[in-house]
C-alpha cells in the first residue's frame, strides 16, 4: 500500500509552485529527508528541502525566469537556496559519493533517486515525498521510522568511514527519534571507529552535540554513547563524573514545567570545575556565549537550601542571576532530601528583578567626599548596608548613614 500524507504545510502555494516549476520539461523535484520523516511521526517541521534531478544551473535558469530569486548557498554540493513568496527552500541536486576521506566526500550529480538515498547517514533520512503527498521509500526506511528504528544505510562501518561525524549524527537521531535501544551494528561500528572523530572539526562537534542535548529526552543517547567509549572521545571532561543527572533533570523539565536547554544538559554531565570548563571551550572553540555562561556556572557556588527568602536574595544580588538558575536546577535533581526547598529558590529568583543600587558616587561627591579610591570603598560599605536592609534603604537615607558615619563631619 502506498504511503500518503495529507497535511496543512504540504498545500503550501509556493512550495507547490516550486516543484511544479522543477519539475516541468523532463526534471523531475521531491521532498527530501527531514520533512518527509517529521510529517510521517507528524511532528512540527521546520525546513523544506527539496531534491531534484536538474543540475544547480538549470534550478538558477528557472527560478530567474520564473521571477524568484536564487542564493548560491552551497554550490560546491549542488544546493542553491530558493526564495519564492519570501518563503525559503534549500534546492540540491541528486548526487552520488565517488570519493570520501572521513571528512569530505566528492560527488557527481546524478538523476537516480535510489544512488542519492544510499548516499544519505541513516535510514529514516533517505525518505522522499511527491507533491501530491506520495512517500517514496526507495531503501524502505518508512518502517524504521514508524518503528523508532535508528540505523545506518546499508553497511554501517562504510557509512561512518564516509564521514566521521556520521557516530555523532547517530546518535543525536536515536535522542529525537529512537525507540528501545540503538541497533546493534551501528553500535559496535561507533565503537570501532570513535577514534576517527579526532579528524572533525571542534564546530561540527559542538553542533551536533548542541541538536543531541536539545532532543525532547537525550538522557538514552547519552547513556549509550557512554557506553561505547563516544562520549569519552567527544566530551573526555565529563570522565569520572557520571551522567546519572541527565535521565533526573529531564524528568524534573516535565514535572516542574522548565524549559529544555541544552546548555543544562551539558552542565548535568560536567564537573563545576573551572579548570575543566576552560579545557572544553578551547578543545571545542565554543561560542562566546556559551563559554562564558558556563565559566560563571562554574565560578558560582552552590546555593544553600536551607536560606529564608530575604537572605536568599541578599547572597542572590552578588551572583550571576543565570548561573544561580543553573546551579538550582542541577543541585535541586541531585539532592532528594532538598529539592523541594531548590525548586522554591528557583521559582524566587525567576520572579526577582534584581534591585538596582540607588546611589552613585557623584551622589558622595555631592555630600562632600573627595574623589579618589576612599570613594570605591564607601560605595562598597554602603551598597552592603543597603542589602543588609533587604534594599528598603532609600538614596536619602543612605546619603544620612554616610553623613553619620563620615568622621570628617
Amino acid at each position: 500500500m502506498t504511503e500518503r500524507i495529507d497535511q496543512a504545510w504540504l498545500s503550501s502555494a509556493s512550495l507547490q509552485g516550486l516543484l511544479k516549476l522543477l519539475s516541468e520539461d523532463g526534471g523531475q523535484a521531491r521532498i527530501a529527508g527531514g520533512a518527509v520523516r517529521n510529517a510521517l511521526l507528524d511532528q512540527p517541521i521546520s525546513d523544506v528541502d527539496i531534491a531534484t534531478t536538474l543540475i544547480p544551473s538549470d534550478v538558477t535558469e528557472r527560478l530567474v525566469a520564473a521571477g524568484h530569486k536564487c542564493v548560491a548557498t552551497g554550490i560546491d554540493h549542488g544546493t542553491v537556496t530558493a526564495i519564492v513568496d519570501a518563503d525559503s527552500y534549500e534546492v540540491t541536486t541528486l548526487r552520488q559519493d565517488v570519493e570520501t576521506d572521513g571528512r569530505h566526500a566528492k560527488v557527481v550529480y546524478g538523476t537516480s533517486w535510489e544512488a542519492d538515498a544510499r548516499r544519505r547517514d541513516l535510514t529514516i533520512n533517505a525518505l522522499y515525498l511527491e507533491a501530491d503527498g506520495t512517500v517514496v521509500d526507495p531503501l524502505g526506511g518508512m518502517p524504521d521510522v514508524l518503528s523508532g528504528t535508528v540505523r545506518f544505510i546499508d553497511d554501517a562501518e562504510m557509512r561512518i568511514r564516509e564521514d566521521y561525524l556520521r557516530i555523532l549524527r547517530f546518535f543525536r537521531f536515536f535522542a529525537w527519534y529512537g525507540s528501545f535501544r540503538p541497533d546493534a551494528e551501528g553500535l559496535k561500528a561507533c565503537t570501532r571507529l570513535k577514534d576517527g572523530l579526532e579528524q572533525l572539526s571542534a564546530e561540527r562537534i559542538w553542533l551536533e552535540l548542541s541538536k543531541l542535548f536539545d532532543a525532547p529526552d537525550p538522557g538514552r543517547a547519552v547513556l549509550w554513547m557512554r557506553q561505547t567509549g563516544v562520549l569519552s572521545q567527544v566530551l573526555p571532561e565529563s570522565e569520572k563524573w557520571g551522567i546519572d543527572a541527565m535521565p533526573r533533570l529531564v524528568e524534573a523539565e516535565r514535572a516542574r514545567h522548565w524549559p529544555v536547554d541544552a546548555l543544562i544538559r551539558l552542565m548535568a554531565i560536567l564537573p563545576p570545575m573551572e579548570e575543566r570548563v576552560i579545557e572544553l571551550s578551547a578543545r571545542l572553540k565554543l561560542p562566546n556565549k556559551v563559554r562564558d555562561r558556563l565559566l560563571r556556572w562554574s565560578r558560582t557556588p552552590e546555593p544553600n537550601a536551607l536560606m529564608k527568602r530575604n537572605a536568599f536574595f541578599r547572597w542572590a544580588y552578588w551572583q550571576d542571576q543565570q548561573a544561580v538558575l543553573d546551579r538550582l536546577q542541577l543541585v535541586a535533581v541531585r539532592d532528594d532530601e532538598n529539592s523541594k526547598k531548590y525548586h522554591r529558590q528557583y521559582k524566587w529568583l525567576m520572579r526577582w528583578q534584581r534591585p538596582g543600587y540607588p546611589l552613585r558616587g557623584r551622589d558622595l561627591i555631592a555630600a562632600g567626599l573627595e574623589p579618589g579610591p576612599d570613594m570605591a570603598v564607601q560605595l562598597k560599605n554602603l551598597e552592603q548596608i543597603w542589602i543588609d536592609s533587604d534594599f528598603a534603604l532609600s538614596r536619602e537615607e543612605l546619603l544620612k548613614q554616610f553623613a553619620e558615619s563620615d568622621p570628617k563631619k
